[in-house]
């Protein structure tokens, strides 16, 4: 094996099975992040955010996915509001104004693909 393959090897993470839920844990009046996976390609990231907490209206260069794991929310985008439980999902598109807001405490998996 050459050494740019001994390399490759050693950046990947070893494979293991994850409960979602369980990778981020609710902190009082505070939204938490945990960047599960970070690369040119894009990012996964699980988000917990506690009842009355958000993000408040923004944009993004590039089309994200949410999926909530657990929860109630509201999402906004341009102007039009959604309202998600856990185990439903939404596309934000890029470059459209967007927000969050927990109606009751949730977590999310927010996936952007920057390709």
């Amino acid at each position: 094996m050459s050494s740019q393959d001994e390399k490759a090897k050693q950046e990947q993470p070893e494979p293991q099975v994850n409960v979602v839920a369980d990778m981020v844990d609710y902190q009082a009046g505070s939204v938490v992040s945990r960047e599960i996976i970070k690369s040119k390609a894009g990012t996964v990231t699980l988000f917990a955010f506690d009842e009355g907490q958000g993000l408040s209206e923004h944009t993004a260069p590039f089309d994200a996915l949410v999926y909530l794991v657990e929860g109630e929310a509201e999402i906004t985008i341009s102007s039009k509001s959604y309202h998600l439980f856990g185990g439903e999902m939404i596309i934000m598109p890029a470059n459209q104004p967007h927000a969050l807001k927990a109606l009751r405490k949730f977590k999310m998996l927010l996936v952007m693909i920057k390709s």
